[in-house]
């Protein structure tokens, strides 16, 4: 069957044309819709491989709906990949760090206009993670049924091929190394943007809670006027099988390294406020549909897109230590808990 086609799947195999041998990419699997065509997962590197420098992942279209998501972290390829033709400062920097993007974890769901893939399946909520404390009904992750939103998958615990693939190469790319970094782009949660941090499936403190707390410091100060709320996502609710949470988990078994992912909530309620009329649109309620905020949104999370880079590449001088680390701890602790 011909598949849908979709406009960011072509533009990030452009993309790909336009990166020629500045970067390697791999499909990672082909996503089957419910219809039975088939969408490739791509995986693009870029940056020094050695597994000794930190890198950074970059990931969107987790959920189908929110093509934004996807959007932000393919302007920010494309951007790259545009610098690299004149930018020497960039190169030098890339000798620093290894970068890794799949801004299309879940196609199938994005061609039909879906939260879930084409399976029914919340692929945040897929992993085997079981939440600690009593989770939001439906909200939290189920198994159920397919028909209800959030649903997890069968009682058999089987991740799905796109969680897979995303699980893949952060264990394969990221949590190889010292030190590493990560960036999932989402939108629809409230009238503020957030950049959430593990874990989802407990309140307590993660292990790296100075270290998180460290990075905050750095952006805030780097970047005064910034509009992020950075919180543990535990601050606004409870689920089971959050990806992060279970990749968190995973690294933490080797204690001489360090990964930290954030999630980027951008709040789409900031939209439709703006233009009431996109509530009677579902693909309205989690994206901008009037053009120049559509730019406005893509501009303004550059910024911090490029900060994790920079940040990954001079980790040694952030990262707390000793003394320094308490410190980090304790007013963490006051902060966000």
């Amino acid at each position: 069957m011909t598949p849908i086609e979709l406009p960011e799947l072509l533009a990030l195999e452009r993309i790909i044309e336009l990166g020629g041998e500045h970067m390697q990419h791999q499909v990672l699997a082909m996503a089957r819709s419910s219809a039975g065509a088939s969408y490739p997962i791509y995986a693009i590197t870029m940056g020094n491989p050695d597994p000794q420098v930190p890198a950074v992942g970059y990931f969107g279209g987790v959920h189908g709906l929110e093509r934004i998501g996807c959007e932000v972290v393919l302007a920010y390829l494309h951007s790259l990949v545009m610098r690299l033709q004149w930018d020497s400062t960039l190169h030098q920097q890339l000798d620093c760090v290894r970068l890794v993007f799949i801004p299309l974890v879940n196609p199938g769901g994005l061609a039909m206009g879906t939260r879930a893939n084409p399976h029914g399946v919340d692929l945040m909520r897929n992993s085997p993670v079981q939440a600690q404390e009593r989770v939001p009904f439906l909200l939290g992750g189920h198994r159920t049924s397919a028909r209800l939103p959030w649903y997890r998958g069968p009682p058999t615990g089987e991740m799905e091929v796109e969680s897979k693939a995303l699980c893949d190469v952060v264990q394969r790319e990221l949590l190889s190394r010292a030190m590493s970094l990560a960036v999932d782009c989402h939108s629809g949660f409230g009238a503020a943007d957030r950049i959430w941090f593990p874990y989802a499936h407990t309140r307590k403190p993660i292990t790296h809670l100075a270290e998180v707390h460290a990075l905050k410091d750095i952006f805030t100060d780097s970047h005064p006027h910034h509009r992020y709320i950075l919180e543990p996502q535990s601050a606004q609710y409870l689920a089971h099988g959050d990806l992060w949470d279970h990749l968190y988990l995973l690294s933490c078994h080797q204690s001489d390294r360090i990964f930290l992912p954030l999630t980027l909530e951008m709040g789409s309620w900031l939209w439709v406020k703006k233009n009431p009329r996109q509530l009677f649109s579902r693909h309205g309620m989690f994206n901008p549909l009037i053009e120049h905020r559509q730019q406005r949104v893509l501009r303004q999370h550059q910024q911090f897109l490029d900060f994790l880079s920079r940040a990954a590449c001079g980790h040694s001088r952030w990262l707390p230590i000793a003394e320094n680390r308490d410190q980090h701890h304790a007013r963490a602790l006051q902060e966000w808990y």
